[in-house]
């Protein structure tokens, strides 16, 4: 596993080591992040939406590329990204093979999606 995948969040009492290529998707409440892995694995750290974005961007570079923030609440790794529904609201991240999670994300922030989607592949 190369380490430029490895992130480290420190708090006072933990130490957290992560896999970004195995996030699934960040959950912000407030000033806390819940970090999602394909093993469905739960962690908390100390740090709203925005600031954990920024980390993204400025210690994984490249990689940085897989994670798209959607609305106030999520930022998902778009390699897992399964199915977009417009109607129903809601967003299904998979890796086809060991988990399923569905997120309820509003309709403009789906589209917003779905359009970013069709550039990439583009």
């Amino acid at each position: 596993m190369p380490s430029s995948n490895l992130v480290y969040f420190n708090s006072r009492d933990e130490l957290l080591r992560v896999d970004l290529t195995k996030v699934v998707y960040f959950e912000a409440s407030a000033n806390i992040t819940e970090i999602v892995t394909v093993n469905k694995l739960k962690a908390l750290v100390s740090m709203n939406l925005a600031s954990m974005e920024q980390f993204l961007g400025k210690q994984t570079g490249e990689l940085a590329r897989s994670f798209v923030r959607i609305g106030k609440r999520y930022i998902v790794n778009i390699n897992y990204i399964y199915r977009i529904n417009l109607r129903n609201q809601n967003l299904v991240l998979s890796d086809n093979d060991h988990f399923v999670f569905q997120l309820s994300i509003s309709k403009e922030a789906l589209k917003k999606l779905r359009d970013l989607m069709i550039q990439i592949k583009k």
